[in-house]
Parts: C-alpha cells; structure tokens; sequence
C-alpha cells in the first residue's frame, strides 16, 4: 500500500494516478470515498455538516479504506494525518507512506488557482492565503514529518515525482 500525504494542492490526487499506472496498483482518493460514503460533495459536507462531522466521516472512511485495500495508491485529504489517531492507523498499515512537501510558495501560487473547489480557502484573498497556508503547514509538519518518506516537489513534474518514488517502492 503506497500512501500520499500532503498539504491541499500539493500534488497527491496526480502524483497518486501516475504511480498507480506506473504501478498496475488501484488508485483511490479517500476525498472522493467520502464524498460516495456521505453522499455529498466535500463543500456541501462542509457546508452542512461542518469541519468535526467531517473530520469524523473522515477517520471512519479512513480506517475501512486501510483495512480493506491492501494493495493500492491512496491519497489523503491535507488534514487527515493530523486528526485522531489517524497518522498511527496509516503508519501501521504501510511504511510506503510518502510526504510531499512543497513550500508554501509553491502552495499559495497552486492553490490560489483552486480557491473554488476548496472550501476552506474559497473565501480568502492572496495575503490571506498565504497566512492560512503558512499557519497550517507549522500546525501540520510534525504529523507530516512522521512519514518515513519526504518527497520535495517545488519545481519538478508529476512524472518527475511518481518516478522518483516509483524507484524507491523497487
């Protein structure tokens, strides 16, 4: 089991697809697992639900993910290594887990671009974003850190990256 951990717009969801061709693995993205669980777009989850019945819908589709898919490439929603006990239920489930840390730099120019399709950004400006950005990223590194693999992505290509970590899984 190949995990991608990462901050929102970090490139998880395409560096994830390129390793799963790569690979002949499964691709899943726990997002889109729960948003089929709920029922609801992440917005809309968001919107009516909040943050906690997200971040509870999340662990619980987590743990059932990990249990019942041994042999895939998962990418994980920015927030999820860092809620519960979620970074030990990933850790002990593979030590194929991989950190792709970008700068926030990097992150605010990605995610300024995205805004819409992100719900905790989609109301903020440019210097808000780049404080939000800067404000996780220090809550996130020590869950982040933990990963036993740390892929620097600033400047380099999807396929630059799947490469790379496609190598180290031989």
């Amino acid at each position: 089991m190949v995990i991608l951990i990462g901050y929102m717009g970090s490139g998880k969801s395409t560096v994830g697809k390129l390793i799963a061709a790569k690979t002949g693995k499964a691709y899943l993205d726990l997002d889109t697992l729960i948003e089929k669980d709920a029922g609801l777009s992440i917005a809309e989850i968001f919107s009516a639900h909040g943050e906690i019945w997200f971040r509870k819908k999340e662990m619980e589709v987590l743990s059932k993910t990990l249990n019942d898919n041994p042999d895939i490439v998962l990418a994980l929603g920015g927030g999820t290594p860092c809620f519960g006990n979620n970074m030990e239920e990933i850790l002990s489930h593979s030590d194929k887990v991989f950190y792709l840390k970008a700068s926030v730099e990097t992150l605010t120019a990605r995610l300024a671009n995205e805004k819409e399709q992100r719900p905790m950004i989609s109301h903020l400006g440019e210097e808000e974003l780049d404080d939000f950005v800067r404000k996780h990223l220090f809550e996130r590194n020590f869950f982040y850190l933990r990963s036993p693999h740390v892929i620097g992505v600033d400047q380099r290509s999807p396929e630059d990256i799947a490469q790379q970590i496609t190598e180290i899984l031989n």
